[in-house]
């Protein structure tokens, strides 16, 4: 992994921490940033409601919107359980 890649990594890792995880904390989801490379942020979610897509759809999304203010170079979010 380059320097680069880190360094975006450390970035969506922090922006998670600091403006997405408090809202995520109050249901017990957690959050484990895995890889970011070509855009796309890869993260896994744990905690949040395994069986209804519905609910992991309306999380990945939240979590999209807010990554993509803070780090723009991210174009969308991969999320794995």
């Amino acid at each position: 992994m380059s320097a680069a890649t880190d360094e975006l990594k450390g970035r969506v890792g922090q922006a998670l921490v600091q403006h997405v995880g408090p809202a995520l904390d109050m249901d017990g989801t957690q959050l484990e940033v895995l890889d970011v490379e070509n855009g796309v942020a890869r993260i896994r979610l744990g905690g949040v409601c395994g069986n209804c897509p519905s609910s992991i759809m309306a999380v990945v999304m939240g979590i999209e919107a807010e990554l993509r203010k803070h780090v723009p170079e991210v174009e969308y979010i991969e999320a794995t359980p």
